[in-house]
């Protein structure tokens, strides 16, 4: 019943973002050519000789649209995600119909109305698929288009499952009930009988607590949409029997496994001759096409950023020459990719130090050893330009977690969990961290936080979105000495 429920709100979607698509390139039209906003020329411009190519891209868009997966399933997904989705699959639309025009040598066509047409349909989608989304929502709270569910197995996982479910309502889900062996106070230890305490305290009285061998009889007698397996590892010789029992009563099941704590958000299952593999985590740039693409966007820019900064790079070498004794650049060991070790370079911000200071030394706010010209360079960033230098060698990227001295890994290692995780990337010179403020004498933990959250989630549109914040929040940074 949910399944057939999604086709036809994926029908109702497409049609809803068509009729959005024509109207938006009606009102790019009238706000083109009518309203003066924009600049204006002599003449006459039909409705139709604009109307007509925008319009027959239709098609086209929403394709674009399923690529980018705003026809699935989307009740736990977030509006930001949507609307993220939404604007690259624009960002292609628009390409693909420039590139078009281009071929077919139609140079007439404004394109004053192709970046206006582009704005509104952003707005116009994002706005419609509010209303749905608010729609949706509140037609599941009055218990409309759910996703009836049946837990079995039970362990601590499910307990905080049904809170998460009870907390997000928008979901829709209702929890039918919980079948398990080790509900009965006599036979089960006190874990596993506090977990269903826990548990029948979050559900209805209505609730179905059962045992696990009635599986089959309760998927026959009910409407379940889904089964969410939650079999602590003692009942883990139940699986097989369980999965076949689902699949007999063309129900979907799901495992949320009791090692669920040890995985990342984005586990990865390898396939390897037939055996399934599950990396405790999915790191995208595993992928030697990402790998590929990141390596020549870093490649291409940091030229780019190399050229561009000359001047103040010339500059900068004159004045720690005239201001201070000692070289331009500063070198320091650094710990990058796969725990290698390399040579950072930065412009030399602070006195001559001896090496062991270097190792272990932390950069604090007031710290005596900057000099004054080198406080400035710091807090504006500027000592890290010589860093594109590193990232041409391979030793760096543009973006990615910052590189940290072997003295600070080493103590941080034993520290912090999941510290080393970071290790698995290039190290980058801004990374998420960065532009969210965790950057000098700041949490250790957030840092790392944000690091594995850049890592599991990467994709060439995330760079480039910490590249954009960079340059208006990471340069100058009231934590940046």
């Amino acid at each position: 019943m949910i399944r057939e429920n999604q086709k036809y709100i994926n029908k109702l979607l497409v049609v809803l973002d068509a009729v959005t698509l024509l109207l938006s390139v009606r009102i790019a039209w009238y706000i083109r050519f009518n309203t003066g906003l924009l600049m204006r020329y002599k003449g006459e411009y039909p409705l139709e000789r604009y109307f007509v190519p925008l319009a027959l891209m239709v098609p086209v868009y929403i394709v674009l649209y399923y690529l980018f997966k705003l026809y699935s399933a989307y009740r736990h997904r977030s509006i930001f995600e949507e609307t993220f989705n939404l604007l690259k699959a624009n960002i292609v639309g628009v390409l693909i119909f420039t590139m078009i025009l281009y071929i077919f040598k139609y140079v007439d066509y404004s394109r004053y109305m192709i970046a206006v047409f582009f704005i509104v349909n952003i707005v116009m989608t994002s706005f419609e698929r509010c209303i749905i989304r608010y729609v949706l929502r509140c037609i599941r709270k009055k218990g409309y288009n759910l996703k009836h569910i049946l837990f079995v197995g039970l362990n601590y996982d499910t307990v905080d499952f049904i809170n998460k479910i009870k907390s997000n309502r928008h979901w829709g889900y209702s929890i039918l009930g919980i079948l398990s062996d080790y509900y009965d106070e006599d036979k089960a230890d006190s874990n596993s009988y506090m977990a269903f305490e826990e548990a029948a305290a979050c559900l209805d009285g209505g609730s179905i607590f059962g045992k696990i061998n009635e599986l089959d009889r309760y998927l026959s007698s009910y409407d379940v949409d889904e089964v969410f397996i939650t079999l602590p590892f003692k009942e883990y010789n139940k699986l097989n029997s369980i999965i076949e029992v689902c699949e007999k009563n063309g129900v979907k099941a799901q495992i949320i496994p009791e090692f669920s704590k040890f995985l990342s958000s984005k586990p990865y299952i390898e396939n390897i001759d037939g055996t399934a593999v599950i990396s405790m985590r999915y790191i995208p740039l595993d992928n030697i096409l990402n790998k590929t693409l990141k390596r020549i966007f870093d490649i291409v820019l940091s030229v780019f950023f190399i050229l561009l900064t000359l001047p103040i790079t010339i500059l900068t070498c004159i004045i720690i020459k005239l201001t201070s004794q000692g070289p331009v650049i500063f070198k320091q060991e650094r710990v990058g990719l796969n725990k290698k070790s390399f040579t950072m370079y930065k412009f030399r911000s602070m006195k001559i130090q001896n090496k062991e200071e270097e190792k272990s030394e932390w950069t604090t706010k007031d710290d005596s050893r900057k000099t004054k010209f080198g406080a400035f360079i710091r807090k504006t960033s500027i000592d890290e330009l010589p860093q594109f230098f590193n990232v041409l060698k391979g030793d760096m990227s543009l973006v990615g977690p910052r590189p940290e001295r072997p003295y600070f890994v080493g103590k941080f290692k034993e520290e912090i969990p999941k510290y080393m995780v970071k290790h698995q990337v290039r190290p980058g010179i801004t990374g998420w961290a960065q532009v969210n403020g965790w950057r000098g004498d700041t949490s250790i933990e957030k840092r790392i936080e944000c690091d594995i959250f850049y890592i599991e989630n990467w994709n060439f549109w995330f760079d480039v979105k910490i590249m954009f914040l960079t340059v208006f929040k990471g340069f100058a940074n009231k934590n940046a000495y």
